[in-house]
């Protein structure tokens, strides 16, 4: 896969389907490479007429690290949100949205569909909101608001997310770990097979095993704050998908996106928990690929 200089540093990315064709940008989440992406929801957003780009966002895969500023402390982070106090981070969610904005610029593309999952949709919702001049439609997924106050995660998908991993010389630990966090926050009507899992797990450690840029996105989500305010001024128009079932980022925090961007159409998932399971991979290729390709 090829990579572009973007916003001053280097970003991993893939693209598929005819570049004349209106683009959508697909942007993941916390610790998430650009594989995490179900490739059939990738190949099936192309099929229907788009060109698709997904890529791993500055920390994580295969783009530029953020190693040499050192490791996150979380905890001191932590209490200094809770006590109003500023948090110190190496980059923001904002520099994350201009690396998407940047990697457009790159590749050429004047405005995309902008389409975030978790984190990605909090870095999705700060393009739409502060360069809307590049954005057709806002598509946010397993995301929030960040408003104080929302109901919070599962504490034991809450917990699972911050665990420490295992050291990356045990691969079978490792490879175990995630297996068990994915199995934790993931779609309880949809989970997938333990050799599906197993397999997703593998490729994505086989490709990058990065936990310190993981602590250091969280970190940036921490000291970004929340986006009530940004999120009324955003004016395109704007689809929220969210679990009914999400078990890390409440369904609040869809239900509060929607209810801040106007007109916002908003589908909710039974059974879908913080992850895109196979078995709904198609539905959100229709829904997507049809609200696209209004605008």
């Amino acid at each position: 896969m090829p990579k572009v200089k973007a916003n001053g540093i280097e970003l991993e990315y893939e693209s598929i389907g005819d570049p004349k064709n209106p683009t959508i940008l697909l942007v993941m989440g916390l610790g998430a490479q650009l594989t995490l992406w179900p490739d059939d929801l990738f190949a099936g957003l192309a099929a229907r007429g788009f060109r698709v780009v997904r890529f791993d966002n500055r920390d994580v895969g295969l783009s530029s690290d953020f190693e040499s500023w050192g490791t996150a402390d979380l905890p001191t982070a932590v209490m200094k949100v809770m006590s109003g106090q500023k948090v110190e981070a190496p980059y923001t969610l904002s520099d994350m949205a201009k690396d998407a904005v940047g990697l457009l610029d790159a590749l050429g593309v004047d405005k995309a569909h902008v389409v975030g999952a978790s984190m990605g949709g909090m870095i999705a919702q700060i393009v739409a909101g502060k360069h809307s001049e590049r954005t057709r439609s806002l598509v946010s997924i397993m995301s929030t608001t960040g408003r104080p106050g929302l109901p919070p995660g599962k504490p034991e998908a809450m917990q699972a997310l911050v665990q420490r991993p295992p050291a990356a010389s045990d691969r079978e630990a490792l490879v175990q770990f995630s297996m068990k966090l994915r199995r934790t926050i993931g779609s309880p009507a949809y989970q997938e097979s333990d050799a599906d899992l197993r397999r997703l797990v593998l490729r994505n450690i086989e490709r990058r095993y990065f936990p310190s840029g993981v602590g250091r996105q969280y970190l940036a989500i921490l000291a970004s704050g929340h986006r009530v305010d940004l999120l009324k001024t955003v004016t395109k128009p704007t689809l929220v998908i969210h679990g009914a079932d999400d078990p890390l980022v409440h369904v609040e925090g869809g239900r509060d996106t929607a209810k801040l961007v106007a007109g916002a159409e908003l589908e909710i998932y039974p059974g879908m928990g913080h992850d895109l399971p196979a078995a709904l991979v198609p539905a959100h290729v229709d829904r997507i690929a049809r609200f696209c390709a209004r605008f």
